[in-house]
């Protein structure tokens, strides 16, 4: 195989340093070391119009847009509605009527006269019952619908917390998806170079046609990589829209897209951010541990068994039995067949008074005793549980955390640079005539799979670090990007 000349060789070995670099104008500038814009900040080939979005913009759109969030907001509002209807008095009613026929009846048997019908303009009933409440009802019922608002109130906080770990996962894995775009848009780029100066050399006599097809021919798996990266991106910038609850399909696309383009479908948002640094929790284990009860559906399944407590207290004020007061008055206008007296009479004014007292009801109230009881040693349960449960979710995420910790170290501490010195190993036996081109091209995999790994290993303790704060529930503990 003829070997090629020294700018070949600038190429390839360029090759690495633009794997996550923009694409530059001219082959010569490929020979100069390249400033890193750094992975996931890097601009992409998208249609003119994309939308960049960082993580906090994505964040603060969350709170404003995000349909979960504003699910729970509205539950607040209807359990704050519900406290006003648990602490009014209960409401008393109003009767009113009339009598509209009446007879009389004989001493001496069953003849009956005076027999007539009554227009509702000549009698008229008015009654009032009022339920006089015992044993502190309203201020139970009162503290229990505040409870349940606390309770609404951490769900809101609940959701915030879950929203967020998701909107974060989904952000980092439209980043790892982004940069590992970019390995392979770069790449591309490096390869058109290389080509355009293997089909320069063709020309000139100095090369073998067929070491140029099987260039070409082996830029397939290349090729493959850039449209197997773009739609896991689209794939990946689509979830975050969908947490933002924007439409991922609300996107005007291009009339006309250029060649270097065309494997990068339109997108909603382009996500910007780096990630190839290493924070650190900022807390020690232990510190993180101890903060886990305080995580929001913690304190919501604590403050709910809080709430199962007033319940129960509210059904045993019913062994206090409610009274009903009941006052009326009444006018009728009396029949003119009656016997005559020296003062004619013409209606008669009735007042009435009633108290009225539920029986038999020692059955009824035991029963709701025995519920509110029941279902408040349940919600002590799930109180419990969800404390384990926190603590095994913080248990879970530290050992990812450490896990992925890791394995970036290892590659970030050894496997790039390892994979690096096989590239430029192969580089340097290709130019001196022990290597094939394509020996080059396989190492030029080698390196790029290993960048890959290294963008999955930064996305994998990203995530970690964004799991540590949702199992916590520690604010600051997720990696500003």
């Amino acid at each position: 195989m003829t070997r090629l000349a020294s700018p070949l060789a600038l190429l390839l070995l360029a090759t690495p340093a633009l794997a996550q670099t923009p694409p530059v104008a001219s082959p010569a500038a490929s020979a100069r070391p390249a400033r890193a814009a750094g992975p996931g900040m890097v601009a992409l080939p998208l249609p003119a119009g994309t939308r960049a979005v960082s993580l906090d913009e994505a964040e603060r759109m969350l709170l404003e847009r995000n349909l979960n969030v504003i699910a729970a907001q509205r539950g607040v509002d209807a359990v704050r509605a519900q406290r006003l209807v648990a602490s009014a008095l209960p409401s008393p009613s109003v009767t009113i009527g009339n009598n509209f026929a009446e007879f009389n009846s004989t001493q001496s048997g069953n003849r009956t006269q005076g027999a007539r019908f009554i227009s509702p303009a000549n009698n008229i009933a008015l009654g009032l019952t009022v339920l006089v409440e015992t044993g502190g009802k309203r201020t139970l019922r009162t503290r229990l619908a505040e409870q349940n608002i606390a309770v609404a109130e951490a769900q809101v906080l609940d959701a915030l917390r879950g929203q967020f770990f998701q909107l974060r996962q989904a952000f980092i894995a439209a980043l790892a998806a982004r940069a590992n775009l970019e390995v392979a848009l770069g790449n591309r780029t490096s390869l058109d170079r290389t080509e355009a100066l293997l089909r320069r050399q063709l020309q000139d006599g100095a090369l073998p046609e067929g070491d140029l097809l099987r260039f070409q021919a082996s830029r397939l798996p290349f090729e493959a990589d850039v449209t197997n990266a773009a739609q896991n991106y689209a794939a990946a910038v689509a979830q975050v829209a969908v947490l933002l609850a924007l439409d991922a399909a609300a996107f005007t696309a291009p009339a006309a897209r250029s060649a270097t383009s065309a494997a990068l479908p339109p997108m909603a948002l382009d996500v910007r951010g780096r990630f190839d640094a290493m924070p650190t929790p900022g807390a020690t284990r232990e510190e993180l541990a101890e903060a886990v009860q305080n995580r929001a559906d913690v304190v919501a399944a604590a403050r709910a068994a809080t709430a199962g407590a007033a319940n129960t207290s509210l059904a045993e004020s019913q062994r206090w039995r409610d009274v009903s007061l009941n006052g009326g008055w009444s006018r009728s206008r009396l029949s003119q067949d009656l016997p005559s007296s020296s003062q004619p009479l013409n209606a008669t004014n009735q007042f009435t008074f009633s108290l009225s007292v539920p029986l038999f009801t020692n059955q009824i109230v035991t029963g709701q005793i025995g519920t509110a009881a029941g279902q408040q040693a349940q919600l002590e349960a799930l109180a419990r549980a969800a404390l384990l449960q926190g603590r095994a979710d913080f248990a879970t995420a530290w050992a990812a955390y450490e896990q992925s910790r890791a394995l970036l170290r290892l590659y970030t501490g050894g496997a790039l640079n390892r994979a690096e010195l096989a590239y430029r190993s192969a580089e340097q036996a290709y130019l001196a005539g022990g290597r094939s081109l394509l020996d080059v091209l396989d190492a030029l995999r080698t390196l790029n799979a290993t960048r890959v790994g290294a963008n999955n290993a930064r996305a994998a303790y990203l995530t970690a670090l964004a799991q540590l704060e949702f199992a916590t529930g520690v604010s600051g503990v997720a990696a500003r990007l």
